[in-house]
This record gives C-alpha cells, structure tokens and sequence, in this order.
C-alpha cells in the first residue's frame, strides 16, 4: 500500500472515529439528560434491524454500480451518462425507501414526519395565506405552523399545494416528486464539475455521487428537492460564466431565488455561488452583460413572494425565536457542533473523508483538479458556516443534504474507485437495514 493510500485510509478511520465518539456521547448525554431529543444519536433514528421489499433491489443496484459504475462512467458518451446517473441515483434512492415498505417509505414522509401535507387546506387562498405567514410562526400564535412548515419560507409548502391544486394528491405523489427530483441533484452537480474543471473528473465523480449514502434520506425528506433545485442553480451559473447561452445565467438567478425560498439555511450556496463566478471569472469579464439576465432571475422569486405580502426577514427573525422556543432551544450546542459532523461522515461516506484530504493536497499543492477542489471547499465552509450559527443542532442528515452532494466530487481524486465505491454502498445499505431512520 503507498503512502497516499494509507493516508486515505487514516482519514477514513478518523472520519469512523467521529462517528463512533458522536453514538457514544450522545447516548451517554440523553441516556441522563435527555436532552439530544434522538433516540440514536446523533442520527434521529430507532435501532431496529430489518429487511424489507426493496432490500434485493438495493442490494442488486448496490453491486451492480460498485462492478461496472467506473468503466461506464468513463466510456459512455456525455448525454448518455448524465441519463444513466439519473436512473441508477432514481433506482438507488428508491429501493433505499422501499426497504421500509410503500407506505412507511414513502407515502407517509411528507404528511406525518415533515407535514407539509397536513396544511395544504390552509392555502386555499394562497395570497392570503402568504399574507398571513408570518403570524403563524411562533408557537404561541394562533394555528400555528408544523414544525416544518415555520421552519421554511412558504415556497416549500406551495409547492406541495401546487401539486395538489394539479390533482397530484398524497404523500405518494408528493414523496416520488422528491424522489424524482431530488435524483437529478446529481447529474446537476456532474454538469457543474464538467463546465468549472474537467470532464475527466466529472466521470470519476459520477459513480460517488450516484451511490452515497445521502440517498437513505433523500427517498424520504423534502430537502431532496431542495438539494436538486439549488444544485441547477449552481450548474446552470456554471453553464453561462463558461460560455453558454445567457438563458443559462437568468435560469440561474431564478433558481438561486428560488433556493433562498425554499429553506433559510440554504441562503448560504452564495458561497457556491461566488465561488463559481471566481472559477468563471474569465467568462464574466468577456461578457459583462451576463449581470442582467441573473440580477433579473435572481430577483423574480423574490419579488413575487414579497409583492404577495411574505416579509421573508421578519419570518426569519421569527424563526430564530420559534427555534428556540422548542427542543433547538434545549440540544447542546457543545455536542452538536461536532456530532453534526459526525452525520456528515454518515451522509457522505468514508470514501468522502478520503476524497476530502486528496482535495485539501490539491489546493496545498496546486496539482491538477485545483478548480474542482475549490468547489468543494466551497461546499465544506458553507456547510461548516451552518454548523456554527447553532440553527442546524441535529437532524443534519436531512438538513445537509444540499451541501453534503457538493462534498462527493472530492471522490473523484481517490485510487482504486471499487473499493470505495463498496464501502458506500454497505454503509447505506447498513444504515437503512440496522435502522428505522426518523425520514
């Protein structure tokens, strides 16, 4: 084994450690205070062995990316691969959910555990009710919002409203729209990689992205779709500052609004953004007028809620206070602020932390791969930024899902692709088989 080897092997371990010190304190901490409100810390998830009818598939997509993934990523025309990402990363993430059944899997996610669902009544008259948004945020004001639903600027609920309003009633339609959706957030992220660094390393990455781990959450937790939604918008910046069409940067800053509409949290892929534009830089200056197009896009969402009547700062303001006003008010920070990362290590597996120090010895060493380790580092300070401001204390694995996607390219810079690629895969597999996951 080569010293560049073992040293992957060392970050694994350290990153396996995290997660180990993370179950072990955590369990000490609410075992005699209770005060982590998860019953698996630092995941929100019951032990409970378990197979269930997507377990062949699962296993089968799961061995069927680890054997050819690799040499199909890298012979398949262009087109033809983003597609395949598509499928495999639909197949993963479904069979994932149905080891817990249809209905527990995926029908019921979004009513009883994240429940948009239950208020889509409350919008029958959606100015009003956009009207009116803030002034159920807190938990004593009057009907208040679900956890979720305060906890999200209404374009999150509208969009389940929406669907309703087209005849796509039930958790059914709405969990497989997340599903459907939020499996595009990889090939969003492929496209990005392709245009800001290299096709090389888009089609090492793409196998790493289509397998993560993310995907045992991203069948049963709106924030798929949110993930698949800011991660275009960073793919089609990265589309119009490397010489494409000016319908690329306005669909952009429509999607960027959009983002900052759907969850809070996610106002920071501005740092991906900036980001972005830095490795575009070249393409910005030759064509200035790309500013109009994405200021123009960027600013519709946001014009439109507004307009309607939604103050997206008071709501925020509220926010922090409805925050701590539950149980973000009672979890520690001093445990949270690192057993989030722990969640991390468990969303993007050990071959991310491997991935992850081949990138830090990108950008030390300025080898081949600097752009594509800057878009990655990028995506670990935002998501580092999140952990810090004490408004993400558990439940990361669901609420990190934007940013964990963009920490999976680093995959791309490791040796010996199979090996890591099965470590992704036993682990999901492992996580949603020895757990009954709270999403």
């Amino acid at each position: 084994m080569n010293r560049a080897l073992l040293r992957d092997v060392y970050a694994a371990l350290a990153a396996a450690l995290l997660v180990t010190a993370a179950v072990l304190v955590g369990h000490r901490i609410q075992h005699a205070h209770h005060t982590l409100f998860v019953d698996w810390p630092p995941l929100l998830a019951n032990w409970d062995p378990h197979p269930g009818p997507g377990t062949p598939a699962a296993v089968l997509v799961a061995a069927a990316t680890v054997a050819y993934g690799p040499a199909l990523a890298d012979r398949l025309p262009w087109r033809a691969l983003l597609v395949s990402a598509w499928g495999t990363a639909t197949a993963w993430i479904l069979s994932l959910a149905l080891i817990d059944g249809w209905h527990r899997g995926i029908a019921e996610q979004l009513t009883t555990r994240q429940e948009y669902l239950r208020v889509v009544d409350r919008f029958h008259d959606i100015p009003a009710a956009l009207r009116g948004f803030t002034g159920h945020i807190l938990l004593d004001s009057p009907d208040n919002w679900p956890a979720h639903v305060a906890g999200h600027p209404p374009a999150a609920t509208l969009t389940f409203v929406l669907l309703d309003r087209l005849g796509l009633r039930g958790g059914g339609w709405a969990g497989m729209w997340c599903v459907l959706v939020g499996a595009t957030a990889c090939v969003a992220v492929l496209v990005a990689v392709r245009a800001l660094a290299e096709e090389r390393l888009a089609r090492r990455a793409a196998p790493f992205l289509v397998l993560a781990p993310a995907a045992v959450w991203m069948g049963t937790s709106a924030d798929a779709y949110f993930a698949a939604v800011a991660a275009w918008a960073v793919a089609l910046l990265a589309l119009a500052v490397t010489g494409g069409s000016l319908w690329w940067g306005a669909g952009s800053g429509l999607l960027f609004g959009l983002t900052c509409y759907l969850s809070y949290g996610l106002t920071l892929f501005a740092l991906l953004g900036a980001t972005v534009l830095l490795l575009g830089r070249r393409g910005v200056r030759e064509r200035p007028v790309l500013w109009v197009p994405l200021l123009a896009g960027l600013a519709v969402v946001p014009a439109l809620f507004t307009f309607a009547g939604f103050d997206w700062w008071e709501a925020y303001r509220l926010l922090v206070t409805r925050y701590h006003q539950g149980a973000g008010g009672i979890r520690p920070y001093g445990y949270w602020v690192w057993a989030n990362l722990a969640c991390t290590v468990l969303i993007t597996g050990l071959a991310t932390a491997a991935g992850l120090r081949r990138a830090g010895v990108v950008l030390i060493r300025r080898r081949g791969g600097t752009r594509l380790a800057l878009l990655v580092a990028a995506a670990l300070l935002a998501l580092l930024a999140a952990d810090l401001s004490g408004m993400s204390k558990a439940e990361t694995e669901r609420i990190w899902l934007p940013f964990a996607l963009w920490l999976l390219p680093a995959c791309a810079f490791l040796t010996r692709p199979r090996v890591w690629l099965a470590a992704q895969g036993v682990l999901a597999l492992l996580l949603n088989h020895l757990l009954r996951t709270g999403w």
